[in-house]
């Protein structure tokens, strides 16, 4: 299945809409900026897919939930749904359905395009103790 999404992207403090395509069989996004810029990245699943593409595009603010640091999916939710759906970490807190994001949903706040913060996040979080 093909998925089309918009996402709302920031450059240089002017936002414009872009497109992810997602294939599920190939497990890969097309990123289709409305200058024409038009670039397929693949990897295991969405999650790790759209943190290559934010990789890439530093210049770029990817307005997307699945671009704040404390954004982690489970192993669970990347199986049964390639990383689109992800949690949303506090530290030492469980997560919770209600922590459950869709990856894609519009946010501005505390955002990165690296995913090795995202990681390092994450180790924070396993570290920590849970309430």
């Amino acid at each position: 299945m093909i998925s089309d999404v918009k996402i709302t992207i920031c450059i240089d403090g002017k936002t414009e809409t872009a497109r992810l395509v997602c294939d599920n069989k190939a497990v890969s996004i097309t990123f289709i900026m409305n200058s024409g810029l038009l670039k397929l990245y693949t990897d295991t699943n969405f999650y790790k897919c759209f943190g290559n593409v934010r990789k890439d595009n530093p210049h770029i603010q990817f307005l997307c939930k699945g671009s704040k640091i404390n954004v982690h999916p489970s192993s669970m939710s990347t199986q049964m749904t390639l990383g689109v759906k992800a949690y949303e970490l506090t530290l030492e807190k469980k997560p919770s359905l209600d922590d459950l994001i869709y990856i894609f949903d519009y946010e501005e706040n505390n955002l990165t395009n690296d995913p090795n913060e995202q990681e390092e996040f994450f180790k924070k979080w396993i570290a920590s103790k849970k309430e």
